[in-house]
């Protein structure tokens, strides 16, 4: 349920401050509930109660200026926070019910759940073959070479890149092309058949040919997986989700249907952003 902060302008109509956000009952579709999430760097705080529902089968874009704390919240989702001594989290964050920051869940199979693609891609220096089959090895999700291989054409048609690479899966990772190494990731994601996939700016090192692919890609998976990005490009999140929160100085300010957001955000901050005014 959407909540606003409601105070008068100097002429005296009301325009909403403060934060736009989710709140109270979680959407009825949602796959992750975020309540009230804080986040510390040391004594610096970079998220302030952060309360968003991610609908499962979608694709949710994160937008904002640099620094404002959506790549931050990414990395909540599946704990790579964890890895940051002086990071602490505090808040509850959700998948299906489970909480993710449960001292007994296993973080290693809360990561194959939740998926990650980085900004820059970053295949092991290993054969295509072997990119894809490592998380299926290390998390034993198959019993024999003749289903290995299976997963590894699955993953790989999944990414739209089978037809360019089935004839050379033992040649090295990094020789792909920067888009095609970008899929690889994403191939290697699916392959452990995660509920969620997160993309942390997965376009930014590429050029626009690249970029459009893996944006049909995501379109494409999106109707197996909840797909949460992080962009730069506003155009981008206009163009591949169907909900959009944007983020200003560690807040949540406004998250809504992302038609609904470029065409009549509800709080000035947005509507800057959006129009150019800053970022």
């Amino acid at each position: 349920m959407d909540t606003a902060v409601v105070e008068p302008n100097s002429d005296g109509t009301e325009a909403p401050k403060g934060v736009i956000d989710d709140r109270g009952e979680p959407m009825e579709n949602a796959k992750i509930v975020a309540r009230d999430v804080n986040v510390f760097y040391g004594e610096k705080q970079a998220l302030f109660d952060v309360n968003l529902d991610i609908p499962e089968n979608r694709v949710t874009a994160l937008i904002g200026p640099s620094g404002c704390g959506k790549s931050t919240f990414l990395r909540c989702l599946n704990r790579m926070n964890d890895v940051i001594d002086i990071c602490r989290v505090k808040g509850r964050i959700e998948i299906e019910g489970q909480d993710v920051y449960d001292p007994a869940l296993d973080v290693v199979q809360l990561r194959a759940r939740v998926g990650m693609v980085f900004q820059k891609p970053n295949p092991f220096p290993k054969s295509i073959y072997d990119n894809i089959a490592y998380g299926p090895r290390i998390h034993g999700t198959v019993t024999s070479k003749a289903e290995l291989d299976e997963v590894v054409r699955s993953s790989l048609e999944k990414s739209g890149l089978l037809k360019e690479v089935e004839d050379r899966l033992d040649e090295p990772g990094t020789s792909l092309s920067g888009g095609q190494q970008q899929r690889l990731c994403i191939a290697r994601a699916i392959a452990v058949s995660p509920d969620v996939i997160l993309m942390d700016e997965p376009c930014s090192a590429l050029d626009p040919i690249a970029t459009a692919r893996i944006e049909e890609l995501i379109e494409n998976l999106r109707e197996r997986y909840t797909i949460v990005i992080v962009t730069h490009s506003m155009q981008q999140a206009a163009r591949v989700s169907q909900r959009t929160a944007f983020f200003h100085l560690g807040n949540l300010v406004e998250v809504d249907d992302t038609e609904q957001m470029f065409t009549n955000p509800r709080d000035e901050r947005t509507q800057g952003y959006i129009t150019g005014r800053y970022g």
